[in-house]
């Protein structure tokens, strides 16, 4: 009786805890980047006619913001790839760039724009994009590459 008690209670926590670490070895969609670009000022603010105002990356934890930060501290300023998954799936379980551009949108709407967000580090401003292509040169990827907002709302 007691045997059979410990299997209903350790069953579950088992199945529990390999979906927990499953949807993150899932894989097989699309790849996508944060990737971070030294943005132009127009009077000392970002050249955007909406934005008029920076995150100031001092604020974003590892933790919190991990593909952000990753794109911000790399030398090509590409994050590191996340992948999709198949059916949706992981999304559900999993951190991803469009919660990261979500949660930085909601934390100040007047630091984004169309399908870019921006952050200051060091006195340095950076225009952070969602792509599918680690490319940070604006010219060289093309621009079907770049997702909007309707995305990012994801």
């Amino acid at each position: 009786m007691r045997r059979r008690y410990l299997l209903l209670l350790v069953v579950p926590a088992v199945v529990l805890l390999a979906l927990g670490a499953l949807p993150s070895l899932l894989g097989g969609g699309d790849v996508y980047y944060i990737t971070a670009t030294e943005a132009d000022l127009e009077s000392g603010e970002p050249a955007h006619e909406n934005v008029t105002e920076a995150i100031p990356a001092d604020n974003l934890s590892t933790n919190r913001f991990p593909y952000t930060t990753s794109a911000l501290e790399a030398d090509d300023g590409v994050s590191d790839p996340y992948e999709e998954g198949r059916f949706g799936l992981k999304e559900s379980f999993t951190h991803t760039p469009f919660d990261e551009f979500g949660e930085l949108e909601i934390w100040e709407r007047n630091a984004s724009a169309d399908d870019a967000v921006w952050v200051e580090q060091n006195g340095t401003f950076y225009r952070l994009e969602i792509t599918r292509t680690p490319e940070t040169d604006n010219g060289s990827a093309d621009r079907s590459d770049r997702l909007g907002t309707a995305r990012i709302a994801h």
